[in-house]
């Protein structure tokens, strides 16, 4: 018996039918019983209060029909003188060959399906040296195994929406698995592979049954609409797709996504690690996805890693050029017009909440139909899946639910289950208003926050000391090592919601230094309470106090003015804490850990902190007087 993974009437390709499981995962479908289409009506997609509904003829696996091929894309990354084609697989209901059924599509793509690099530090940058510094080589990371992995490339999404009526498609980034081309970690190839494969589903770009040469294969089984979705960094690739204005791709749930690389390596022109990857840069990346073909890896290391990213990622400024502004989705939202489900936790400091708040803001100002949903956790973390649904199930089917009246922002209240989330008119909250705090004198304790206008506090002083982390500067009574102020003990709750920014004005001991800066609640509590000690963070460079695409080194002893703002965030601060503002150098979770000993000289008079509260002024000052 053979079984036909496509449809006849566009290819002739067959594979035995095994019905068997391989690593968990069905390899091939069993086509429906002689006759049985005709027995019947034809199954078709249900819904329910605007949501697709698992169908039982949809559900079993074993009539789902699997398969994978290569679609050809417009580029050549690899150098070899073909147009590269990226490997793609499907998978979709039976009904799809023998009921004549058409399906939008849920479509993830990642650089992470076929294997990835090593971890270990000693393959990272080392940031143990002084600002400024040429750092030592790092080591070469372990070449990745290749795979050969076909025809199912990955299982994720396949339980959730082929049983609703949906098929489910996922590709390899360029230069991973046995996708042709060059990893280039943001590079364009990666937003136009993509858009090769739902050009494909659209019947606007070629398929194959093979890497080279193959039969042609179409998507007549697709109905062209494609919704895309994934995390970190799957989560990025349906904003890249999206950029390139792409027909078909109608809705997008990023999850998590980093949205600009130079945010993810980089903070108001600091060198700054992602939380948990201390010393890891875009290059460190590139080689763990570099899985692609070996034959290829040596011209794409010399190409990318070692031509493109050495010239271009800067370690020694962190300054913003035509490298990382090449890698900021932001300088594409113009090409966007799928409509966009973002997701974040307020407290991922891998891939951290700007990401989305960023590009949510842009495509709101844009009209682009957009909602966003915040949880209270770390890294990663989808929408509910009821969420999920009704947002595919209007963009994708057209099913006139009603997501454009919901609410635009959904925020997980601490302490709640993330599938039950607070609507919110939007995000921010619109009742927040910014409110100026200003430090009184006594930071090396714990000074004063207060609202209103402070006089002659004078300059307070700090030295760096990366040996001590944040936490034990904040749990510090005294400290020569930071500067800490805090608000009374509240009243009541205050509801911060927004994006809280800081003004300082410092002098430096040295020509260059570290500026971390954490908005914290008191007392501090030890243990896993992070989520309820850190309210937010920023990192800055003082020597990018005029520009981000250019340093300048501090004059030793003069006072420079920096403003920036922090991470995003909603948050319940609870009555009884106090809101502090703890501002020191070296940050040892996060950015390079120069020699102990530079000196910051911190005016107090020209130093404040602007907090979103909702209810403004009015309300904080009632809590805190």
């Amino acid at each position: 018996m053979k079984t036909r993974l496509f449809d006849k009437r566009k290819s002739i390709r067959s594979f035995p039918c095994s019905g068997a499981l391989v690593a968990g995962a069905l390899l091939v479908a069993v086509s429906a019983k002689p006759g049985e289409a005709q027995s019947r009506e034809p199954t078709q997609p249900v819904f329910v209060d605007g949501q697709a509904q698992v169908v039982p003829r949809f559900a079993d696996p074993a009539f789902w029909v699997r398969h994978d091929l290569w679609v050809e894309t417009e580029f050549d990354s690899d150098g070899d003188g073909r147009l590269d084609r990226v490997h793609v697989d499907v998978t979709r209901q039976s009904q799809t060959d023998n009921e004549g059924l058409t399906v939008p599509v849920i479509y993830e793509s990642s650089p992470y399906f076929s294997g990835t690099g090593s971890v270990a530090s000693e393959y990272f940058w080392n940031v143990q040296h002084e600002i400024g510094a040429e750092p030592s080589p790092r080591g070469d990371m372990p070449a990745i195994a290749h795979q050969s992995r076909r025809p199912v490339i990955s299982n994720s999404h396949v339980a959730d929406w082929v049983p609703r009526g949906f098929a489910v498609v996922h590709s390899q980034s360029p230069g991973t698995g046995l996708s042709q081309g060059c990893p280039t970690v943001g590079g364009i190839n990666e937003s136009l592979a993509p858009k090769a494969v739902i050009d494909w589903l659209n019947g606007r770009a070629r398929g194959f049954s093979e890497a080279t040469g193959g039969e042609e294969v179409e998507a007549f089984w697709a109905t062209g609409r494609v919704g895309m979705t994934g995390t970190s960094y799957n989560g990025t690739l349906p904003l890249a797709a999206a950029t390139t204005g792409v027909e078909g791709l109608e809705a997008i749930i990023p999850i998590a996504p980093n949205t600009s690389y130079y945010h993810y390596y980089r903070s108001n022109g600091l060198v700054r690690s992602p939380g948990g990857y201390l010393g890891e840069d875009v290059d460190v990346l590139y080689d763990f996805i570099n899985s692609g073909n070996p034959e290829r890896r040596a011209y794409c290391d010399a190409t990318v890693r070692d031509g493109e990213m050495a010239a271009g990622q800067d370690r020694l400024t962190g300054d913003y050029n035509d490298f990382w502004a090449g890698r900021d989705y932001l300088n594409a939202i113009e090409g966007v017009k799928a409509a966009t489900l973002m997701a974040h936790g307020f407290n991922d400091w891998n891939v951290m909440p700007e990401h989305s708040y960023r590009i949510y803001r842009a495509l709101e100002e844009r009209g682009v139909p957009a909602q966003i949903y915040y949880h209270q956790g770390g890294h990663g973390g989808p929408p509910p899946l009821d969420m999920m649904n009704r947002w595919f199930t209007r963009h994708l089917y057209d099913v006139d639910n009603g997501v454009e009246q919901d609410p635009r922002a959904w925020i997980v209240r601490e302490g709640a289950a993330t599938n039950a989330p607070t609507p919110y008119a939007d995000y921010p909250n619109p009742e927040a208003e910014s409110v100026v705090l200003r430090p009184q004198a006594g930071g090396n304790g714990v000074g004063l926050l207060s609202l209103g206008s402070t006089e002659s506090q004078g300059v307070e002083s700090l030295a760096d000391d990366v040996s001590i982390d944040g936490a034990g500067h904040a749990r510090a009574s005294e400290s020569s090592h930071r500067l800490l102020y805090a608000t009374p003990e509240l009243a009541q709750d205050v509801h911060l919601s927004g994006v809280a920014s800081v003004t300082v004005r410092l002098a430096a001991s040295a020509d260059a230094a570290n500026l971390s800066v954490w908005l914290v609640s008191l007392p501090w509590v030890d243990g896993d309470r992070i989520t309820d000690n850190v309210i937010t963070r920023g990192w800055a460079d003082p020597q990018n106090r005029g520009s981000l695409t250019e340093s300048a080194p501090l004059v030793p002893g003069e006072f420079y003015e920096l403003t920036f703002d922090l991470q995003p965030d909603d948050q319940i601060i609870a009555a009884g804490q106090r809101i502090g503002l703890m501002i020191f150098s070296s940050d040892p979770e996060f950015t390079l850990w120069p020699e102990a000993g530079t000196e910051l000289n911190i005016d107090l008079d020209g130093t404040s902190l602007s907090l979103p509260v909702v209810g403004g002024a009015e309300v904080l000052g009632r809590l805190i007087s």
